[in-house]
């Protein structure tokens, strides 16, 4: 055979709801189940029963995180509830009077059909489905997988303890399951075709009534391409699901392997292998278990080293036995669950310990990673990984609190640990080479000479759930923001109402003339640049708003390209977003931003004040992606109020410029006839022949106080709660907030109100006496110009700094683009403080 495939798995774990304080289980799946995604969690016949689905996964590394994030994830919207999820065959504390079915058709139905057999459901299994080319192909491997059904359902037995008594079984749930009509073992069937009319007739009888109701301990699924293992109990220990699904794929492999030869399956043993089933049910791997090539008793350690020298050559193929066997010498070290509950109960005889011990070992991770101290998942030995060393202080948007990669990062992270640090230290030399000969470097305020903007090797990931709710935020806040600087310029009825006190208008250092040129009808901030950070829970918060001139989306698109260039190996996978589209958006929008006057296909330019600006690597780029002009304030000429691009002696008319530096340089700049421009360019503004993007005045609308006030001007314009939250924030204008501040500058962050960069900035915890009593006459002297912010400790992010990965503090500056509706770019721009600092900036 010259498929060389991993075969994909996948794994359906079902878990009890309990009530944490009397242990009884509960029907109060619905409610868990209203507080998580659909696509990974769903119901079952019971109301206290909670089934999660994994990812298809090659790497059992990957699917056993994936499994500790479902269970993390159904234990926290649990926990709000007073309740927890309990992964056994069965639980010992159950009243079947207070329990029920859920409210589905096909359950009902069952419920009339079946009658004790589904009121008595109350037990979980685990399910492992394997990928496999074609149906007929999954019909032959279950002939060929069934002699070693038994050892897996030992290895997964969860359940003695059944209605308040120790049943004498470790499985118990295997007895109560194959009371089903159509549970159990097997037959045996050439072809799928076959299969399938034996469910048709199983179905025509009337004792189903459908496929999904055949419940053999293997079978091809009903609704997958896959053969799927249904024998197993569920085991608190992920690493037992881990142990089941890793000989299972290598069982599945070793038939199709035999199958594609022409070997035939051994013949069935119907009987003996139900006897078999029945053994590994009373036994676990306490006891002997039959040996259907001998039929004699054989010790469960012994049957389990056979089984893995027969798959040993298929599991080396996936990459699996190091970590197979070691955890197959874990499970035989540790013990079966059921041993581990009836231990627990006969230290007090309390079946309320047997439930704890259940619960404990669902929600914790430390007691299911025996291989890796509880930290991380189980690895290679020998394997090292770049994360090694790694101690994150807080939130880490990478690794989880107990050392886990986050599952959006497991294939990043294995590829950088695979590259090393050598190979990375040099790409990182590569990244900053390209950088000097693109021309990709941002020159840092003070210092002469630019340099190449700081991206960082591994790349930031933000899941496809935060973004949607960040992109309907962002674009309610920029909305508002909007309505504001029109009311601010207009009749300010927002002050006239008491949303915004008048001081906070007419002495914000933003306020400008020029603002009351913009005509009522102009877009005012068709580019917003808002800074979002992420706090010790990992929520996001808005930071900043940025309505003047706000750099950084060609930093962002630059940084994707370069890191596809010196990393192809990171090539984003087709779930990221692509940015390709950016600079159209960009440009939709500043025609959008046209004169309202003007007919036909308005003209745009950017206008930088030239190489001179830190940033003016993007103004170029931006300018050529959208296929305009970049001007300098020379190249310009305003005649009877008509801006003219004056380009090797022809003139072109001007309808929109982007402008991209600040009003006080474009007061001041000279045009091509030597007058200065910035009037000139106001007066057209005026006159309606130019949109300016953005609008002088914008800064009205980002001074730090301002934004103190935008939740209230969402709802008082927008009608609306808004969407995201702000860091709570003291306004020193208002001598009650001010006393506040003063009273606790050493627990704040304080901040000028016309700032930007971090410049001003004291973090109140990390001052000194002597910074504190500065920053105290500071804000008696002009308290207007301050404000105070509660310190919100800033997620952090792996991030290469001397030759290795080190936490740094991150913030994302997110793109809205406003024309005809508020757009949020698909591309953003992560900003990475120094080792051991908050103050995140280019």
């Amino acid at each position: 055979m010259n498929d060389t495939r991993i075969a994909t798995v996948g794994v359906e774990e079902e878990f009890h709801i309990l009530d944490t304080t009397s242990r009884q289980l509960v029907p109060r799946a619905g409610a868990v189940l209203e507080r998580l995604p659909e696509d990974r969690f769903a119901a079952e016949l019971l109301k206290s029963v909670v089934e999660t689905n994994s990812r298809p996964c090659t790497d059992l590394e990957d699917l056993r995180v994936d499994l500790l994030d479902l269970r993390r994830e159904l234990a926290a919207a649990a926990e709000l509830l007073g309740l927890g999820p309990a992964s056994a065959g069965t639980v010992p504390l159950v009243d079947p009077d207070v329990l029920g079915i859920s409210r589905d058709p096909r359950y009902e139905q069952m419920l009339e059909e079946y009658q004790l057999l589904a009121r008595e459901q109350l037990i979980c299994g685990a399910q492992v489905h394997v990928d496999v080319a074609d149906r007929d192909l999954a019909m032959a491997v279950v002939a060929w997988v069934a002699p070693w059904l038994p050892m897996l359902l030992a290895l997964s037995a969860s359940s003695p303890y059944w209605k308040g008594v120790d049943s004498g079984y470790a499985s118990m749930r295997t007895l109560v399951w194959q009371r089903w009509p159509t549970a159990g073992v097997a037959g045996s069937f050439r072809t799928a075709a076959e299969y399938d009319q034996l469910v048709a007739d199983l179905i025509k009888s009337g004792v189903i009534s459908d496929p999904g109701m055949v419940y053999f301990d293997v079978r091809p699924s009903a609704h997958l391409p896959t053969v799927e293992l249904r024998i197993c109990d569920a085991c608190p220990d992920v690493d037992n699901v881990i142990l089941i699904a890793g000989l299972f794929r290598a069982l599945v492999r070793r038939a199709t392997l035999a199958i594609e030869i022409g070997v035939p399956a051994p013949p069935p043993r119907t009987e003996l292998l139900r006897a078999a089933t029945w053994r590994a049910a009373r036994s676990g791997i306490e006891g002997d278990l039959v040996d259907l090539a001998g039929a004699g008793p054989v010790p469960a350690e012994e049957l389990l080293r056979r089984l893995l020298g027969e798959v040993r050559a298929e599991l080396e193929h996936a990459g699996d036995w190091e970590l197979v066997t070691a955890l197959a010498q874990q499970a035989i070290g540790r013990g079966s669950a059921a041993a581990r509950q009836r231990r627990a109960f006969a230290r007090r005889e309390r079946l309320a310990d047997v439930a704890d011990l259940i619960l404990a070992e669902t929600r914790d991770a430390s007691t299911s990673s025996g291989l890796a101290g509880g930290t991380r998942p189980p690895v290679r030995p020998g394997h090292p990984t770049l994360l090694d060393d790694y101690r994150p202080d807080g939130f880490d948007e990478v690794v989880d609190s107990h050392g886990v990669v986050r599952a959006p990062y497991r294939a990043l992270m294995r590829t950088l640990d695979r590259l090393g640090p050598a190979a990375l230290a040099e790409r990182a030399d590569a990244r900053g080479a390209e950088q000097v000969l693109r021309g990709v470097v941002f020159r840092v305020s003070g210092e002469d000479a630019a340099r190449p903007f700081p991206f960082d090797l591994v790349p930031r990931i933000v899941s496809a759930t935060d973004w949607a709710r960040l992109q309907t935020g962002l674009a309610q806040r920029v909305r508002a923001l909007e309505a504001f600087l029109h009311d601010a310029y207009g009749e300010q009825a927002a002050v006239a109402d008491g949303v915004v006190p008048a001081w906070a208008v007419r002495d914000a250092p933003g306020m400008r003339a020029a603002g009351y040129a913009v005509s009522a009808d102009a877009v005012r901030a068709t580019v917003t640049g808002i800074d979002l950070v992420r706090d010790a829970d990992g929520s996001w918060f808005v930071l900043e708003d940025n309505l003047r001139v706000p750099s950084g989306v060609a930093y962002a698109l630059e940084g994707r390209r370069l890191t596809c260039s010196v990393l192809p190996e990171l090539t984003p996978p087709g779930e990221i977003m692509g940015m390709d589209g950016v600079p159209a958006l960009l440009h939709e929008a500043l025609v959008a931003a046209a004169p309202a006057r003007m007919t036909g296909e308005p003209t745009v330019a950017v206008l930088t004040d030239g190489s001179d600006n830190s940033a003016h690597f993007e103004h170029a780029l931006l300018a050529e992606e959208m296929g305009v002009a970049l001007v300098e304030p020379s190249d310009l000429l305003v005649e009877d109020g008509i801006v003219h691009h004056l380009d090797r002696g022809r003139r072109r008319r001007l309808d929109v410029l982007y402008r991209r530096f600040d009003e006080e340089d474009l007061e001041t700049a000279v045009g091509a006839d030597g007058q200065p421009l910035g009037a000139a360019l106001i007066g057209a503004v005026r006159a309606g022949t130019l949109s300016l993007a953005n609008a002088p005045g914008n800064g009205v609308a980002d001074d730090k106080v301002l934004y103190a006030y935008v939740p209230q001007l969402i709802s008082y314009y927008l009608g609306e709660q808004p969407l995201l939250d702000d860091v709570r924030t003291y306004v020193c204008g208002d001598p009650e907030q001010c006393a506040y501040v003063l009273d606790h500058l050493d627990e704040l962050v304080v901040k000028p109100a016309d700032g930007y960069g971090g410049d001003g900035v004291l973090i109140g915890p990390r001052a000194d006496p002597t910074e504190l009593a500065a920053a105290r006459t500071r804000i008696l002297a002009d308290p207007r110009r301050w404000i105070g912010q509660e310190l919100v400790r800033l997620s952090t992010h792996p991030t290469w700094h001397d030759g290795r990965l080190q936490p740094c503090s991150v913030d994302l500056r997110a793109f809205v683009y406003l024309g005809e509706q508020a757009v949020v770019a698909p591309a953003a721009l992560t900003r990475v403080a120094p080792v051991g600092s908050l103050i995140v900036n280019s």
